[in-house]
């Protein structure tokens, strides 16, 4: 399969190949300016997945929502993000991954707009679906412009800087959410992505250069595309669904079931079209399907783990949403400096290495985790946040490099849609399974816990509501209870909780201890030279 790359198609049928081109000069087409606009861009994404988090109890209180309605803030972005990235990724190597990117900024930041000025919960979720759909357009062309810009020894820097992006983004949302909910308003939280929006456009209308591969696929696998989307969404849908319905219910195993049986007609179906959706040879490179079974892993450790130390940091602590978030820059800041970092080792390096070293950092990290107590200090939780980011840090960039670099380069957008869908994957994932372990410990341990404390005995329909509150950090207390029967509650209510923690703490910890094992099938993608190599480096 051919890897060659034909850059900056100026008209229809245009069909000049490399070397019958002009390097690129200026602006346009300048590597290191690519990277700045992909950057903005891809900023907005990745801060929406965790700066909403912060305005949803005022959103549900101006608007007067139920708390399941203000769940689908969160669920119905995440859902459509997921579902639409491979085929948003088939539609950048289809159609130039400049074009996709330009209209996936534009339409993002349109919806944040239309979110903040909406007076309903109904519109509010509807257009947070529509910014999971233009964000799924925005992620992989992203990746696909950095695999096309940059040359091979310069590209594992570049997804570096691009990691890193996305980790400050990803966690410095909840501490920018904080400050405009509480100095300004919730609608602040989306309008502000509507000037960053409009500084991607002017910057990607005067860098971004179109780069198409000789051999990209001049059609649509429009079946493969609706079954890959109805395997996605039941999965997704059921993994959302479960801590509501239960693993044991017959309506998720259903929809489990469901997504099984798409994902094996897609796969079927795939065999059989002239131009697939996903061409399963492309699941020959053992390294590249190491690489995805990897960024599945990472999310679930990271994202799974991470979604307690929040209610822990808050509810346990008695920390304010700020105060939590400063408490994570730690995380943030090793995640800053170390993806550059891992860029030039991975480089120098292969992945190899340091990807089963960061693997072994986030195992530890989340074992140091599942030791935290009630009166933990600030330093030691620093410590084991800190280890967590160096060891995201060579995950992030090294899984992402060979993913994308053992792709063809007319598959490059799909490989970016692989990459970021086993992100979300995980990331649903590691929420559902490790809070099913949460619940678990909590409903096991709590009767016991509460009896022992010598405290009033509950019913049935009573400790249920007790454990759901134990399960997020906060104790049970009902108005008018006495202060010190409070305060035993909430010492039990603590203790649970934390117990719950540490169990799913070392569940993460065990899940990261086995990448270690995925990440020595990975190496230094095969294709990574097909990237452009025009314009200034």
């Amino acid at each position: 399969m051919t890897s060659q790359t034909t850059l900056d198609k100026t008209g229809p049928g245009d069909g000049a190949s490399p070397s019958d081109r002009a390097p690129a000069s200026g602006l346009r087409g300048h590597p290191w300016l690519t990277l700045l606009t992909v950057a903005v861009g891809v900023m907005m994404v990745a801060l929406d997945g965790t700066i909403v988090a912060i305005a949803n109890p005022a959103i549900q209180a101006d608007l007067k929502a139920s708390f399941a309605d203000v769940q689908w803030i969160t669920n119905g972005y995440f859902l459509a993000l997921a579902v639409a990235l491979i085929t948003a990724g088939k539609l950048g190597d289809r159609f130039g991954h400049r074009q996709t990117f330009l209209i996936g900024v534009v339409g993002f930041a349109a919806a944040s707009g239309a979110i903040g000025l909406s007076s309903s919960i109904a519109a509010v979720v509807t257009f947070r679906v529509f910014q999971g759909l233009f964000g799924a357009l925005l992620m992989p062309a992203a990746l696909g412009l950095l695999r096309a810009t940059f040359p091979a020894e310069k590209l594992n820097m570049a997804i570096g800087i691009w990691g890193m992006v996305i980790g400050a983004s990803t966690a410095g949302g909840p501490i920018l959410g904080g400050v405009l909910v509480e100095h300004v308003n919730w609608q602040s939280v989306f309008f502000i992505n509507v000037p960053v929006g409009v500084l991607a456009l002017v910057l990607g209308v005067l860098i971004l250069l179109d780069h198409r591969a000789e051999n990209a696929p001049r059609s649509f696998d429009v079946l493969g595309i609706a079954l890959l989307s109805a395997a996605m969404f039941c999965l997704v849908w059921a993994l959302i669904k479960a801590p509501t319905w239960g693993w044991g219910d017959g309506l998720t195993w259903t929809f489990i079931l469901a997504s099984v049986v798409g994902f094996g007609l897609f796969a079927f179906w795939e065999t059989k079209v002239k131009e697939p959706l996903i061409p399963l040879a492309l699941f020959r490179s053992v390294p590249l399907s190491a690489g995805v079974v990897l960024m599945v892993l990472m999310a679930i450790a990271f994202m799974g783990g991470l979604f307690f130390v929040t209610f822990y940091l808050q509810n346990v602590h008695g920390m304010s949403p700020i105060d939590a978030g400063l408490h994570l820059l730690p995380l943030t800041g090793m995640m800053i400096v170390g993806s550059p970092l891992a860029g030039v080792l991975i480089t120098k390096l292969g992945p190899r290495i340091p990807l089963a070293g960061g693997m072994a950092s986030v195992a530890i990290a989340m074992f140091g985790m599942s030791t935290l107590e009630t009166d933990t200090s600030s330093a030691v939780m620093s410590l084991w946040f800190a280890l967590l980011g160096l060891g995201l840090a060579p995950v992030m960039v090294g899984a992402t490099e060979v993913i994308v670099g053992n792709a063809p380069m007319e598959l490059s957008g799909v490989a970016g849609g692989l990459q970021q869908a086993a992100m979300q994957i995980g990331g649903s994932l590691g929420t559902a399974v490790l809070g099913a372990v949460m619940a678990s410990k909590v409903d096991g341990d709590l009767a016991g816990n509460w009896k022992d404390a010598g405290l009033p005995p509950l019913t049935p329909a009573q400790l249920d509501q007790a454990s759901e509150a134990v399960q997020v950090g906060v104790p049970p207390v009902a108005k008018g209870t006495p202060p010190e029967i409070a305060a035993k509650i909430a010492d039990v209510a603590h203790d649970t909780f934390i117990s719950g923690m540490s169990l799913a703490s070392l569940v993460a910890a065990g899940v990261a201890a086995f990448a270690v094992l995925v990440a020595l099938l990975t190496k230094r993608g095969a294709n990574a030279e097909a990237g452009a190599g025009v314009g200034h480096i």
